[in-house]
């Protein structure tokens, strides 16, 4: 199995990023699949799953570190490139399903409130996460990267048609921006299995 070679303090230093990010998609997950149930909206529930498989991610990145657990960079990078493609089904699915039986999301500014948050936090964390993948030469931590990087894309699609609908009360502007980020996922979960960071962040 790989071993991981890490120059003194980096462990720290991701530890400390990957701890962070599990705790705020504790929240994120939790606070944005409460909206999604509420205000009906299928965009909150892709954002929301999305939450969830950035935890799963972060995780991934943790057992490496963990000595019962450790997996290598390639593996690990490989299942967070996996996670995106299943996000991207995921949120497809959701969509579709959403237009076909032409559900009315009402409008929810708890979904507000947390995509907002997202889009203010996930940002900075895909960026300090690139910046420690680059400097301990960490592929799953530049994988993990793109999904934080990822989750603020989808923050700012579903804030907007969050706030479309709640402006314009047009009914399909929920399940569209949904569907808008299924090519996003796609490039970056492409990139992510490769190790690469996106240059978003």
């Amino acid at each position: 199995m790989e071993t991981i070679s890490i120059p003194g303090g980096a462990d720290r230093r991701v530890l400390f990023l990957q701890w962070a990010t599990l705790s705020w998609m504790t929240v994120e997950c939790s606070v944005a699949l409460t909206a999604a149930w509420k205000a009906r909206s299928v965009s909150l529930l892709a954002f929301g799953s999305d939450s969830l498989i950035e935890f799963i991610s972060a995780s991934v990145v943790l057992l490496q570190f963990a000595p019962q657990w450790r997996i290598s960079q390639v593996r690990a990078a490989k299942l967070c490139g996996l996670l995106l493609y299943g996000l991207a089904v995921i949120v497809t699915l959701i969509a579709f399903l959403g237009l076909f039986r032409h559900a009315e999301a009402d409008t929810s500014r708890l979904g507000i409130a947390i995509t907002t948050g997202a889009l203010l936090l996930m940002p900075i964390l895909a960026r300090m996460k690139r910046q420690e993948a680059e400097r301990i030469g960490n592929s799953a931590l530049r994988a993990d990267a793109v999904q934080s990087a990822t989750c603020a894309y989808l923050a700012a699609l579903t804030l907007g048609g969050l706030l479309l609908r709640s402006i314009f009360s047009l009914h399909w502007v929920d399940s569209v921006a949904a569907l808008a980020a299924v090519p996003i996922l796609i490039m970056e979960a492409k990139r992510a299995r490769h190790g690469h960071a996106c240059g978003c962040c």
